[in-house]
């Protein structure tokens, strides 16, 4: 019974308030400036998660504190657990359907792409991706060519509706081929 009161409850919460007042609700440590918008999980021990400031959390990601794997092995003391935390720091975006796996520490200005599985620990000013994620890129240099080159605050037309403000500001050239 206290089951179910503690689901509709975590229902209410998380339909009623922002991902972050729902993150800090269920325990993770989160910082100033955030954005969480992922209804998937900050898995069962998310009091072992600290997030800084001006982190966005995309929809889907997953953050792991244990290693569920363990329950494979028995013997006469019983099962194995493992569980780790999870730190994020400061300046940080994780992509629409990571997974951030236990012991991970995400440094400062990074970006995580889209899809990312993020196995190891991550230093400050890189941008990382795949399976399992590696460097590829530089935050700072990205950071450079997105002032420079993407449309800002002062360039859009608030003025008109949400479609025709994105349809008049649109790039419509394609990526290159693969090689």
């Amino acid at each position: 019974m206290k089951n179910i009161f503690n689901l509709i409850n975590d229902l209410l919460i998380r339909l009623t308030r922002s991902g972050v007042d729902f993150a800090r609700y269920k325990g993770v440590k989160v910082g100033e400036n955030c954005r969480i918008l992922t209804g998937k999980s900050f898995g069962s021990e998310p009091w072992l998660i600290s997030i800084g400031n001006n982190v966005t959390i995309t929809s889907g990601v997953f953050l792991l504190t244990h290693d569920g794997s363990m329950c494979l092995f028995n013997d006469e003391k019983g099962r194995r657990y493992l569980y780790k935390r999870i730190t994020i720091g400061n300046n940080v975006f994780i992509g629409v359907n990571s997974i951030i796996m236990p012991g991970v520490n995400i440094e400062d200005n990074v970006i995580i792409a889209a899809g990312s599985i993020v196995t190891k620990s991550v230093p400050s000013n890189v941008i990382i991706a795949g399976n399992p994620a590696k460097i590829i890129g530089n935050y700072s240099k990205y950071r450079d060519e997105v002032l420079n080159n993407c449309i800002s605050d002062l360039d859009m037309d608030n003025s008109l509706e949400y479609r025709d403000r994105i349809e008049k500001i649109v790039d419509n050239t394609n990526k290159e081929f693969l090689k």
